[in-house]
């Protein structure tokens, strides 16, 4: 089954006198497991369709499936859900908690599940590890470079264990060496598996997805795989 599935999906705001057309009969597959960066100018619609994808806001006509489950109709509850087990997200400015350690940062999708606490210290340091940062453990975010914060993002995002990763801007406060680092393990996680979206208007960062999605007032206007460039 796709990883995510739209239907003739419309984004309006407003009223008849002062309305705008966010999103103009979106109609978009995502199959699992693909990598997609979605291209485009600010005032596009990539981020409203992100925010639909992603069950932070529901369309005004058109249907959203995420892992065949429709989202018309579903319960706050059952939103909150679908945001933290079946999708996560990393933003440009990271959205931790700066007077936090990194450890409760990690932690935080694990609050509603059933677990003792040493059960999350080792999934924490798991996570950690994978990204070469276990040695910022018991760090307070406020404390870390930008690219350090952006690794913590990316390890609370696996600790959700979500098999669908959106990230909106990812590289946007980063420099080029960290920017670069980043999108290599945005590679590595879909090599093992995770459906990747990612967010951008630079063109090198798209570089290295394998499907581009390249938006302009509110429609997909090309859908062309692309060679990532780790390939390259």
């Amino acid at each position: 089954m796709p990883a995510i599935e739209l239907s003739d999906v419309s984004k309006v705001y407003g009223n008849h006198k002062n309305k705008f057309t966010a999103l103009n009969n979106i109609n978009l597959t995502i199959e699992q497991g693909e990598f997609v960066a979605i291209v485009g100018p600010s005032g596009s619609g990539k981020t409203t369709l992100l925010n639909i994808m992603g069950c932070m806001d529901s369309p005004t006509s058109g249907e959203c499936k995420i892992m065949d489950r429709s989202t018309a109709g579903l319960k706050d509850s059952q939103l909150i859900h679908i945001r933290n087990r079946v999708v996560s997200f990393i933003f440009q400015h990271y959205a931790l908690l700066n007077n936090y350690s990194v450890y409760d940062n990690v932690t935080l999708p694990f609050a509603e599940r059933k677990m003792s606490k040493h059960e999350k210290m080792e999934k924490a340091k798991q996570y950690l590890s994978k990204l070469g940062i276990e040695d910022l453990f018991h760090k307070k975010v406020k404390n870390l470079s930008g690219g350090q914060k952006q690794r913590v993002a990316i390890a609370r995002a696996l600790a959700s264990e979500a098999e669908i990763i959106f990230a909106d801007e990812p590289t946007g406060a980063l420099d080029s060496t960290n920017a670069d680092k980043l999108m290599e393990i945005l590679c590595t996680l879909n090599n093992e598996g995770k459906t990747i979206i990612v967010i951008t208007h630079d063109s090198h960062v798209a570089s290295y997805a394998k499907r581009k999605l390249f938006m302009k007032d509110g429609n997909i206007s090309f859908d062309e795989p692309a060679i990532a460039l780790k390939e390259a």
